[in-house]
Order: structure tokens, then sequence, then C-alpha cells
């Protein structure tokens, strides 16, 4: 190991010198992003990837596997070596994979080891003008009104706007509401702008353009807290839905059994290159509420609790993958 990266690792954290005596693959490491090349996901792993490499001993390459929805790529890590030359960069897609997919021929909680959290991506719920209503109390209040009568958008079955939408209606009093999904957010939001869907969620970031030109109204954001970039968009929370929270988030694991001196190294250096110049910037512009602090064990904690969040949804909601 080259004598910069060494004092880089220690410098990090006072376990990361253990990574010294770690048997680090020669090779560059790996990041599997089981998402298109430059979607959302893509973009914050590859920055990640590329200042993350700045403090292991070998540099981080994205490599990006679709296929059945995040299935494929996510199998290509379940079945890699043990040793540190791959990583899995995923979403919130990770919680939901054993509900959709019974049949998986990998387990995604014993089959990973959660490395860290690095964010967390609120969600706006948006209505067109012609609904006539301005807050959740009203949107409730309709819905509960007429039951069955309305639709409402997103991006795909089964991502986290479906079942952060889903959840709504289910702690605002098992609403009925249609589900039209569609191949993406443009998609969607299309036919919304139109008016021929009246509701949608769509994640922060997405959200706000539509907003700040005035071509859809705000219901809510699904965070405890307003966002920075939508100040005037209050929580749900603030609405009388006090148990609505819903995120999509960004997490990076390995294969179960990589040794831990290289967990806690990898670790590591996603914190410290969270904090670096630029990046967190970069990831408050796309409305992610960044952990600087995550460790395995706290990424796992938090992994467990949207499993156990997001499959009685998805029991309830009758969501599979097809639709």
């Amino acid at each position: 190991m080259k004598r910069r990266h060494i004092v880089q690792l220690a410098a990090l954290t006072p376990f990361a010198a253990q990574a010294q005596t770690a048997a680090w693959p020669t090779q560059p490491v790996r990041m599997v992003i089981p998402f298109a090349a430059g979607g959302p996901t893509d973009v914050v792993g590859r920055l990640l990837a590329e200042r993350m490499g700045e403090f292991l001993p070998q540099r981080v390459v994205v490599e990006n596997r679709t296929g059945s929805g995040v299935v494929v790529g996510t199998e290509v890590v379940a079945r890699a070596a043990k040793d540190g030359s791959v990583m899995l960069y995923t979403t919130i897609a990770h919680a939901v994979l054993r509900a959709l997919f019974p049949r998986l021929s990998f387990d995604p909680l014993a089959d990973f080891t959660p490395v860290a959290l690095c964010g967390q991506i609120p969600m706006i719920m948006l209505v067109h003008p012609s609904l006539g209503v301005s807050n959740a109390q009203e949107l409730i209040a309709l819905l509960r009104a007429n039951p069955g009568k309305y639709d409402y958008a997103s991006s795909g079955n089964g991502g986290a706007v479906h079942l952060a939408t889903e959840l709504l209606w289910h702690q605002a009093g098992q609403l009925k509401v249609n589900h039209v999904p569609y191949r993406g957010s443009s998609q969607a939001m299309a036919d919304v702008l139109s008016g021929r869907i009246p509701i949608i969620m769509d994640v922060a970031a997405g959200a706000v353009p539509y907003l700040q030109r005035g071509e859809l109204r705000p219901i809510g954001i699904s965070d405890m807290r307003r966002s920075p970039a939508a100040p005037n968009v209050p929580t749900f929370h603030e609405q009388g839905v006090a148990d609505f929270v819903a995120y999509t988030w960004h997490m990076v694991l390995v294969p179960s059994g990589t040794p831990q001196p290289i967990i806690t190294a990898m670790n590591a250096a996603v914190n410290r290159a969270l904090t670096m110049p630029g990046v967190k910037e970069r990831l408050q512009d796309l409305t992610m509420n960044v952990v600087v602090d995550s460790t395995p064990a706290s990424a796992k904690a938090f992994l467990d609790a949207e499993i156990a969040k997001w499959e009685p949804i998805i029991r309830s909601a009758g969501i599979t993958a097809n639709g």
C-alpha cells in the first residue's frame, strides 16, 4: 500500500489504521450502481466514488448494472468476492426487494453488510390547480369524500414515490385513490401538468421547478422539517398527519463476510468524502439531507427499520413488482 494512502486512512478515524493490515485487492474497487447511467442515483454515486478513491488504497470505479429493477445489479454484488473489491451503491429499493421479489436468489439482508448511510431525500406532493385544494387537510377531505374517484401518478410501480404516496393514504385514514404508474417521472409529470392526472409525489429536487413556475400547487413535504429548497412548503407533520415521514435514500453496502477492517476503512472514506468541498453542497442542491457520521451499525439499524416500515405497506396496498 502506498504511504500516502496509509496516512490518509489513519487520519480518517482511529480505527481506519486497521486497513493497513487488511488484504486489499490490487485492482480498482467496483461500485456497482443498479440504476441507469445519468440518472440521479448514478450522478450522486459517481461523485461519491471519485472522492472515496482519495481515501482508499485503490481508486473506485462505477459500474452500472441494470435489469429487473435493481435485482440484477444487486445480485452481482451478492455473489462477488468478499475482499473489498466490490461495493453496492443503492437506494430505498434495497429495503423493498424481499417484499416485491419473493423468489430472489439472494437475501437482501443476510447477503449484505451496510457500510454507511449517505443521505435521505424527502418528497413533495403536488396537485394540479384544477383540483381546487391547497393543503393536506383539504386534499384528505376531498379524497375521503370521494373514495376511488381520483387518480395519482408515480414514476414507477414499487418505487419510492409510489410507496410514499401509499403510506400517506394509509396514515391519513386508508384513503382510496387509484395508482397510475409511468415509466419515469417526466412521463408522469407531463400528464399531471396537463391535468389528466391531478396528484403526484416527486422527490423534492424534481418538484421545486414546478413550484417556482407556479404550474402545480404544493401540498406538503415528507420530512419532519421544511426544506431550504422549498421553505414555503409545510411538512405533513405540521398539517396534522403526524406520523407521515418518507424518504428515498442512498446507502453503501458490501457482500457479507467482507473483513471488518475493510468495512471500517470504507465507512471512513464515505464519511470523509461527504464532507469534501463541493460534495456536501452539491448533494444539498439535490435536496439530500446528508449524513456525515453514519456507522455500519447505524446504517444497519436504519435499513432494518426501513424494511419493517415498508413491507407492511406493500402487503396492505397489494403492490407487486409487475403492478
